[in-house]
């Protein structure tokens, strides 16, 4: 113990000589904490501007587009003489959407020939147009349904029957877990874990790397007594330290002062903020065993951290994509995260239904044991190769 707080100072006094430590360990950390949840802070987008054709100019024509322009994500900022114009001004990113409805769409709905109302919109933002769908799509099923109430009114039909007629099956929805449907609380509680991560996976390579780099490695192991395991560990801990309050930082913050939902208990995830912390150092620390060169090994601990995005499963289901995929998407720390946040702290489920994700982050933690002699070789006979 007493070596292993030897090279612990040691690392302290190198992290302090060295700014990228506080910048990477830090600053860039806490900063992207503020930026995404500050982002996303509204929830959803709101007031996304849309364009209107309104070539029927008519009294039924104009209440569909002010019934439009209330929407909560929808914000109607110009009318266009034409489609033409209004794809282009699609085109330039000036608006996301337009709705287009022809000459002769009232009288159509008067007469009953179902007239066409098109809307167009542009999926280059999936958010944007996901959402400007539903109120374009939503809109069009309104105008349909006010002819439809005028009619059946006319010919002497009750409230309570037209509303049966028109809409027999009403949806009761209630989302689970996250009722506003807020942004902010399905990505932030994925994306600042997975910047934090990738963090680790960086300066646990970086500070390996260098001893090598300034020449220090030996001196480092010499320290250790020879041992590479407490040269590692004692290097490792002082990060460990480190990255562990930046993580509760970000804990406290996104379910202490924005109120995410919690479901899990405090324990929970105190103990996922350590098993995904110390499985980041493991890979880390695994992958500079593996290519013991600090441009290879961060270079490939940063490819790892940036696919984890794609791979963890939060934007898009993992069962959902292609069989080699879905098995690769194992061996990323941060999915294995995902999914005990997912069942634990979000749904409040106890962690043994999560059993398999705790093992493969002691999984991961545990790898630098397969390389511990191929590192103790580097620092001994390697030299350093700009």
């Amino acid at each position: 113990m007493r070596r292993i707080l030897r090279v612990a100072r040691r690392e302290c006094d190198i992290m302090m000589s060295m700014p990228i430590y506080f910048f990477c360990m830090v600053i860039f950390p806490v900063l992207s904490l503020f930026l995404f949840t500050s982002l996303m802070n509204e929830g959803q987008p709101l007031d996304m501007p849309i364009g209107v054709v309104d070539q029927d100019n008519t009294t039924t024509s104009r209440n569909l587009i002010r019934r439009l322009d209330a929407f909560q994500t929808s914000n109607v900022v110009a009318k266009y003489p034409d489609p033409t114009s209004a794809r282009k001004a699609m085109q330039r990113n000036e608006i996301y959407a337009f709705l287009h409805i022809p000459e002769g769409t009232t009288e159509g709905m008067m007469s009953a020939r179902q007239p066409k109302i098109a809307f167009y919109y542009s999926s280059t933002s999936l958010t944007a147009g996901a959402l400007l769908f539903r109120d374009l799509k939503t809109i069009t099923t309104l105008g349909s349904a006010a002819v439809g109430q005028s009619t059946m009114r006319a010919k002497g039909f009750t409230d309570s029957q037209i509303q049966a007629f028109l809409q027999p099956i009403t949806v009761d929805l209630h989302p689970i877990g996250n009722p506003w449907v807020s942004y902010n609380i399905y990505l932030s509680t994925i994306l600042v874990p997975g910047v934090i991560l990738l963090f680790v996976f960086l300066i646990s390579a970086y500070s390996i790397g260098t001893e090598i780099k300034f020449g220090r490695s030996k001196e480092w192991i010499k320290m250790a007594g020879g041992d590479m395991r407490i040269a590692i560990l004692g290097k490792m801990l002082p990060q460990t330290l480190i990255f562990l309050t930046i993580y509760y930082i970000y804990a406290w913050y996104l379910f202490g002062h924005l109120q995410f939902p919690f479901s899990g208990g405090v324990g929970t995830v105190l103990l996922l903020g350590l098993l995904s912390i110390l499985a980041s150092q493991g890979f880390g620390v695994f992958i500079f065993g593996l290519m013991p060169s600090l441009r290879m090994s961060m270079s490939v601990c940063s490819l790892w951290a940036v696919l984890s995005f794609s791979t963890c499963g939060a934007a898009f289901p993992v069962f959902a994509m292609d069989t080699p995929i879905e098995a690769l998407a194992q061996l990323f720390p941060l999915r294995h995260y995902y999914m005990i946040y997912q069942m634990c702290v979000f749904n409040g489920y106890p962690l043994a239904t999560a059993w398999i994700a705790i093992a493969a982050l002691v999984a991961f933690t545990l790898l630098p044991v397969f390389v511990i002699n191929r590192i103790r070789k580097a620092m001994l006979e390697y030299e350093y190769i700009p």
